[in-house]
Protein backbone atom coordinates (compact mmCIF):
# COMPACT_ATOMS: atom_id res chain seq x y z
CA UNK A 1 0.00 0.00 0.00
CA UNK A 2 1.44 3.42 -0.82
CA UNK A 3 0.65 6.74 1.34
CA UNK A 4 0.10 10.38 0.46
CA UNK A 5 2.37 12.20 2.10
CA UNK A 6 2.58 16.18 2.02
CA UNK A 7 5.30 18.53 3.70
CA UNK A 8 3.99 21.70 4.83
CA UNK A 9 6.40 24.14 5.58
CA UNK A 10 5.36 27.82 6.44
CA UNK A 11 2.72 27.56 3.42
CA UNK A 12 4.59 25.80 0.94
CA UNK A 13 3.11 21.57 0.57
CA UNK A 14 5.61 19.59 -1.11
CA UNK A 15 3.57 15.96 -2.21
CA UNK A 16 6.48 12.95 -1.01
CA UNK A 17 4.59 9.97 -1.84
CA UNK A 18 1.69 8.32 -3.45
CA UNK A 19 -1.84 8.38 -1.77
CA UNK A 20 -4.24 5.69 -0.61
CA UNK A 21 -8.24 5.79 -0.02
CA UNK A 22 -9.58 5.03 2.74
CA UNK A 23 -8.59 7.71 5.30
CA UNK A 24 -6.71 7.52 8.77
CA UNK A 25 -9.15 4.34 10.03
CA UNK A 26 -7.56 2.47 7.38
CA UNK A 27 -4.27 1.82 9.40
CA UNK A 28 -6.46 0.00 12.32
CA UNK A 29 -8.42 -3.64 11.59
CA UNK A 30 -9.74 -5.52 13.82
CA UNK A 31 -11.81 -8.87 13.04
CA UNK A 32 -15.56 -7.34 12.41
CA UNK A 33 -14.90 -5.47 15.67
CA UNK A 34 -13.18 -4.56 18.91
CA UNK A 35 -15.10 -7.22 21.05
CA UNK A 36 -12.06 -8.48 22.04
CA UNK A 37 -11.50 -5.93 24.00
CA UNK A 38 -14.54 -6.73 26.79
CA UNK A 39 -12.68 -10.22 27.09
CA UNK A 40 -12.84 -11.08 30.85
CA UNK A 41 -9.61 -11.11 33.06
CA UNK A 42 -8.53 -14.49 33.85
CA UNK A 43 -9.20 -15.66 37.51
CA UNK A 44 -7.59 -18.25 39.29
CA UNK A 45 -8.46 -21.80 39.47
CA UNK A 46 -10.63 -22.93 42.42
CA UNK A 47 -10.18 -26.73 43.47
CA UNK A 48 -13.38 -28.40 44.55
CA UNK A 49 -14.18 -29.33 47.50
CA UNK A 50 -12.06 -32.90 48.13
CA UNK A 51 -9.81 -32.38 44.68
CA UNK A 52 -5.83 -33.26 44.99
CA UNK A 53 -4.03 -30.57 43.17
CA UNK A 54 -1.67 -31.46 40.61
CA UNK A 55 1.21 -29.74 39.23
CA UNK A 56 1.89 -29.67 35.91
CA UNK A 57 3.93 -26.88 33.82
CA UNK A 58 3.47 -28.05 30.43
CA UNK A 59 1.07 -25.50 29.37
CA UNK A 60 1.91 -22.92 31.82
CA UNK A 61 1.63 -19.51 30.08
CA UNK A 62 4.22 -16.86 31.77
CA UNK A 63 2.95 -13.92 33.85
CA UNK A 64 4.21 -10.60 31.77
CA UNK A 65 3.28 -7.49 30.62
CA UNK A 66 4.00 -7.35 27.34
CA UNK A 67 3.65 -3.79 26.16
CA UNK A 68 1.69 -2.62 22.70
CA UNK A 69 -1.41 -0.66 21.04
CA UNK A 70 -4.73 -2.49 21.84
CA UNK A 71 -8.33 -1.88 19.93
CA UNK A 72 -8.44 1.23 17.01
CA UNK A 73 -4.57 2.38 18.41
CA UNK A 74 -3.15 -0.74 16.73
CA UNK A 75 -1.50 0.97 13.51
CA UNK A 76 -1.41 -2.21 10.72
CA UNK A 77 0.52 0.40 8.43
CA UNK A 78 3.69 -1.28 6.84
CA UNK A 79 6.20 -0.39 8.07
CA UNK A 80 8.64 2.80 6.30
CA UNK A 81 12.08 1.73 4.59
CA UNK A 82 14.94 4.24 3.87
CA UNK A 83 15.56 4.31 0.62
CA UNK A 84 18.53 2.70 -0.70
CA UNK A 85 19.96 5.74 -3.48
CA UNK A 86 23.27 6.87 -1.65
CA UNK A 87 25.44 4.34 -3.06
CA UNK A 88 27.41 2.31 -0.69
CA UNK A 89 25.65 3.62 2.37
CA UNK A 90 24.69 1.74 4.88
CA UNK A 91 21.24 2.18 7.26
CA UNK A 92 21.01 2.20 10.98
CA UNK A 93 17.84 1.98 12.56
CA UNK A 94 17.67 2.06 15.85
CA UNK A 95 15.27 3.33 19.29
CA UNK A 96 17.27 6.76 18.29
CA UNK A 97 16.82 7.23 14.72
CA UNK A 98 17.86 6.64 11.39
CA UNK A 99 22.07 6.86 10.56
CA UNK A 100 23.66 6.18 7.40
CA UNK A 101 26.69 5.12 7.14
CA UNK A 102 28.77 6.44 4.28
CA UNK A 103 31.95 5.25 2.59
CA UNK A 104 33.77 8.62 2.34
CA UNK A 105 34.23 11.56 3.72
CA UNK A 106 33.27 13.60 0.45
CA UNK A 107 30.15 11.82 0.26
CA UNK A 108 29.39 12.67 3.83
CA UNK A 109 30.36 16.73 2.84
CA UNK A 110 27.95 15.99 -0.38
CA UNK A 111 24.48 14.78 2.15
CA UNK A 112 25.22 17.35 4.55
CA UNK A 113 25.61 20.23 2.09
CA UNK A 114 22.18 18.79 0.62
CA UNK A 115 20.55 18.74 3.73
CA UNK A 116 21.05 22.62 4.35
CA UNK A 117 19.79 23.58 0.88
CA UNK A 118 17.44 21.08 1.33
CA UNK A 119 15.81 23.32 4.57
CA UNK A 120 16.80 26.86 2.98
CA UNK A 121 14.57 25.84 0.33
CA UNK A 122 11.26 24.16 2.11
CA UNK A 123 12.23 27.81 4.48
CA UNK A 124 12.20 25.47 7.50
CA UNK A 125 13.68 27.09 10.15
CA UNK A 126 16.53 26.02 12.37
CA UNK A 127 16.85 26.32 16.44
CA UNK A 128 20.30 26.17 16.48
CA UNK A 129 23.09 25.16 14.30
CA UNK A 130 26.45 24.33 14.45
CA UNK A 131 29.41 22.92 11.97
CA UNK A 132 28.18 18.98 12.96
CA UNK A 133 24.21 19.48 14.31
CA UNK A 134 21.31 20.94 13.30
CA UNK A 135 17.81 21.23 15.25
CA UNK A 136 14.94 22.21 13.18
CA UNK A 137 11.63 23.91 14.06
CA UNK A 138 8.55 22.23 13.47
CA UNK A 139 7.95 20.81 9.97
CA UNK A 140 4.65 20.20 9.01
CA UNK A 141 3.20 16.93 7.83
CA UNK A 142 0.06 16.53 6.25
CA UNK A 143 -1.02 12.48 5.93
CA UNK A 144 -4.14 11.06 4.71
CA UNK A 145 -3.56 8.10 7.50
CA UNK A 146 -3.13 10.28 10.18
CA UNK A 147 -6.76 11.71 11.78
CA UNK A 148 -4.99 15.36 12.44
CA UNK A 149 -2.38 17.28 10.63
CA UNK A 150 1.09 16.51 12.48
CA UNK A 151 4.77 17.84 13.15
CA UNK A 152 7.63 17.00 13.81
CA UNK A 153 11.23 18.38 15.14
CA UNK A 154 14.26 17.11 14.04
CA UNK A 155 18.12 16.54 15.30
CA UNK A 156 20.16 16.40 12.51
CA UNK A 157 24.02 15.63 12.67
CA UNK A 158 26.92 14.62 11.44
CA UNK A 159 30.50 12.66 12.37
CA UNK A 160 33.24 11.95 10.54
CA UNK A 161 36.07 9.68 11.32
CA UNK A 162 38.80 7.71 9.73
CA UNK A 163 36.39 4.49 9.70
CA UNK A 164 32.98 6.45 10.60
CA UNK A 165 31.35 9.23 7.99
CA UNK A 166 27.69 9.33 9.54
CA UNK A 167 24.58 11.02 8.87
CA UNK A 168 21.85 10.89 11.64
CA UNK A 169 18.56 11.96 11.66
CA UNK A 170 16.48 12.12 15.27
CA UNK A 171 12.96 13.07 15.81
CA UNK A 172 12.90 14.98 18.90
CA UNK A 173 9.12 16.55 19.32
CA UNK A 174 6.22 15.40 18.16
CA UNK A 175 2.83 16.71 17.98
CA UNK A 176 -0.95 16.67 16.28
CA UNK A 177 -2.64 19.53 15.61
CA UNK A 178 -1.28 22.19 17.88
CA UNK A 179 -1.09 19.83 20.82
CA UNK A 180 2.38 18.19 21.48
CA UNK A 181 2.36 14.77 22.29
CA UNK A 182 5.36 11.63 23.60
CA UNK A 183 6.92 10.98 21.05
CA UNK A 184 5.82 7.41 20.24
CA UNK A 185 8.61 4.92 18.90
CA UNK A 186 6.10 4.13 16.02
CA UNK A 187 6.31 7.72 15.57
CA UNK A 188 9.67 8.44 15.71
CA UNK A 189 10.81 5.27 13.39
CA UNK A 190 8.33 6.46 10.78
CA UNK A 191 8.73 9.77 10.78
CA UNK A 192 12.27 10.05 11.17
CA UNK A 193 12.35 7.63 8.14
CA UNK A 194 10.07 9.35 5.89
CA UNK A 195 12.92 13.00 6.71
CA UNK A 196 15.86 10.62 5.65
CA UNK A 197 14.36 9.53 2.20
CA UNK A 198 13.44 13.23 1.54
CA UNK A 199 17.35 13.42 1.62
CA UNK A 200 18.38 10.15 -0.06
CA UNK A 201 15.92 11.14 -2.94
CA UNK A 202 16.89 14.62 -3.16
CA UNK A 203 20.36 13.22 -3.49
CA UNK A 204 19.61 10.91 -6.30
CA UNK A 205 17.69 13.78 -7.86
CA UNK A 206 21.04 15.74 -7.85
CA UNK A 207 23.16 12.58 -8.78
CA UNK A 208 21.25 11.84 -11.75
CA UNK A 209 21.07 15.31 -13.28
CA UNK A 210 24.66 15.45 -12.86
CA UNK A 211 25.00 12.07 -14.71
CA UNK A 212 23.14 13.63 -17.75
CA UNK A 213 25.21 16.59 -17.63
CA UNK A 214 28.40 14.56 -17.89
CA UNK A 215 27.00 12.52 -20.61
CA UNK A 216 26.00 15.32 -22.86
CA UNK A 217 29.71 15.93 -22.50
CA UNK A 218 30.95 12.81 -23.15
CA UNK A 219 28.59 12.02 -25.90
CA UNK A 220 30.00 15.24 -27.90
CA UNK A 221 32.46 12.67 -29.92
CA UNK A 222 30.78 9.66 -30.76
CA UNK A 223 31.60 7.85 -33.77
CA UNK A 224 28.76 5.80 -35.22
CA UNK A 225 29.52 3.08 -37.40
CA UNK A 226 28.29 -0.40 -39.07
CA UNK A 227 28.89 -3.31 -37.20
CA UNK A 228 27.90 -6.44 -36.07
CA UNK A 229 26.67 -8.19 -33.05
CA UNK A 230 27.89 -11.66 -31.66
CA UNK A 231 25.82 -13.37 -34.28
CA UNK A 232 27.12 -11.92 -37.13
CA UNK A 233 23.90 -9.72 -37.73
CA UNK A 234 24.62 -6.03 -38.77
CA UNK A 235 23.87 -3.42 -36.13
CA UNK A 236 24.74 -0.14 -35.65
CA UNK A 237 28.15 0.90 -33.27
CA UNK A 238 28.03 3.73 -31.20
CA UNK A 239 31.90 4.09 -29.60
CA UNK A 240 30.68 5.10 -26.26
CA UNK A 241 29.45 3.35 -22.84
CA UNK A 242 26.33 2.43 -22.82
CA UNK A 243 25.53 4.63 -19.52
CA UNK A 244 26.48 7.51 -21.25
CA UNK A 245 25.07 7.13 -24.98
CA UNK A 246 21.40 6.17 -23.27
CA UNK A 247 21.27 9.36 -21.24
CA UNK A 248 21.72 11.19 -24.48
CA UNK A 249 19.65 8.66 -27.44
CA UNK A 250 16.32 10.61 -26.42
CA UNK A 251 17.53 13.86 -27.52
CA UNK A 252 19.17 12.52 -30.38
CA UNK A 253 16.08 10.59 -31.49
CA UNK A 254 13.99 13.74 -30.97
CA UNK A 255 15.51 15.29 -33.21
CA UNK A 256 15.42 12.82 -35.92
CA UNK A 257 11.52 12.41 -36.28
CA UNK A 258 11.33 10.13 -33.04
CA UNK A 259 9.02 10.36 -30.59
CA UNK A 260 10.20 8.45 -27.26
CA UNK A 261 7.08 6.33 -25.93
CA UNK A 262 8.79 4.13 -22.87
CA UNK A 263 12.15 3.11 -21.84
CA UNK A 264 13.92 0.54 -19.83
CA UNK A 265 17.18 0.98 -18.88
CA UNK A 266 17.84 -2.33 -17.41
CA UNK A 267 16.89 -4.16 -20.88
CA UNK A 268 17.85 -1.99 -22.99
CA UNK A 269 14.70 -0.90 -24.92
CA UNK A 270 13.79 1.89 -26.27
CA UNK A 271 10.37 2.38 -27.26
CA UNK A 272 9.35 5.13 -30.46
CA UNK A 273 7.21 6.19 -32.71
CA UNK A 274 8.76 7.52 -36.35
CA UNK A 275 7.27 10.39 -38.37
CA UNK A 276 9.47 10.97 -41.19
CA UNK A 277 10.14 14.90 -41.36
CA UNK A 278 9.92 16.80 -44.48
CA UNK A 279 12.38 17.07 -47.55
CA UNK A 280 13.97 20.06 -46.01
CA UNK A 281 14.94 18.69 -42.90
CA UNK A 282 17.42 15.94 -44.25
CA UNK A 283 18.31 18.48 -46.90
CA UNK A 284 19.58 20.82 -43.93
CA UNK A 285 21.25 17.67 -41.94
CA UNK A 286 23.05 16.70 -45.12
CA UNK A 287 21.78 13.15 -45.37
CA UNK A 288 19.59 11.05 -47.00
CA UNK A 289 16.04 10.38 -45.59
CA UNK A 290 15.93 7.08 -42.98
CA UNK A 291 14.07 4.34 -45.14
CA UNK A 292 11.91 3.52 -41.92
CA UNK A 293 7.82 3.81 -42.45
CA UNK A 294 5.77 5.99 -40.49
CA UNK A 295 4.84 3.20 -37.38
CA UNK A 296 6.36 2.54 -34.21
CA UNK A 297 9.53 0.42 -33.73
CA UNK A 298 11.93 -0.75 -30.84
CA UNK A 299 15.68 0.20 -30.43
CA UNK A 300 17.47 -2.44 -29.03
CA UNK A 301 20.84 -1.38 -27.01
CA UNK A 302 23.38 -3.34 -26.15
CA UNK A 303 26.36 -3.26 -24.08
CA UNK A 304 29.60 -4.08 -25.31
CA UNK A 305 31.95 -2.23 -23.07
CA UNK A 306 32.86 0.59 -24.46
CA UNK A 307 30.67 0.89 -27.12
CA UNK A 308 27.17 0.36 -27.60
CA UNK A 309 25.27 -1.35 -30.31
CA UNK A 310 21.79 -0.58 -31.82
CA UNK A 311 19.51 -2.67 -33.11
CA UNK A 312 15.94 -1.74 -34.72
CA UNK A 313 13.03 -4.21 -34.94
CA UNK A 314 9.09 -3.15 -35.74
CA UNK A 315 6.69 -3.32 -33.14
CA UNK A 316 6.13 -6.69 -33.97
CA UNK A 317 9.59 -7.91 -33.10
CA UNK A 318 10.68 -8.58 -36.81
CA UNK A 319 14.13 -6.84 -37.12
CA UNK A 320 14.00 -4.20 -40.40
CA UNK A 321 15.81 -4.51 -43.28
CA UNK A 322 19.46 -4.12 -43.25
CA UNK A 323 19.67 -1.15 -45.91
CA UNK A 324 17.26 0.66 -43.42
CA UNK A 325 19.72 -0.03 -40.36
CA UNK A 326 22.45 1.11 -42.66
CA UNK A 327 20.67 4.44 -43.81
CA UNK A 328 19.80 5.19 -39.73
CA UNK A 329 24.12 5.10 -38.83
CA UNK A 330 24.77 8.60 -40.99
CA UNK A 331 21.62 10.53 -39.61
CA UNK A 332 22.83 9.27 -35.94
CA UNK A 333 26.23 10.63 -37.12
CA UNK A 334 25.47 13.84 -38.47
CA UNK A 335 22.70 14.90 -35.69
CA UNK A 336 25.66 14.64 -33.16
CA UNK A 337 27.76 16.46 -35.33
CA UNK A 338 25.22 19.33 -35.74
CA UNK A 339 24.71 19.37 -31.97
CA UNK A 340 28.44 19.86 -31.29
CA UNK A 341 28.38 22.63 -34.18
CA UNK A 342 25.23 24.44 -32.41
Amino acid sequence: MNYKYRLAVTAVMVATLAGCSGGAERRRQANQDFTYLETKPLESWTLPSGAQASQVNDYAIPVQRFPGELGSAVDIRPPQQVLALIPGARTVKDADGVTLLLAKPEELTKVWTLTQRLIAERNIQLLSQSANVMETDWVNWVNEDEENPVGSRYRIEKSSGSANNSYKITLVDWREGSVEKPVSAINKERYSILMTNLVTSRYDQQERELARLRAQELVKQIPISMGQDRSGLPVIIARAPYNVFWERLPDLLGQLGFTVEGRNRSQGVVEVKFRSPDDAFWTELGTKPIQLDDRSYNLQLGDLGNRTSVNVTDSDGKPVTEEALKSLAPVFAAAIDRANNS
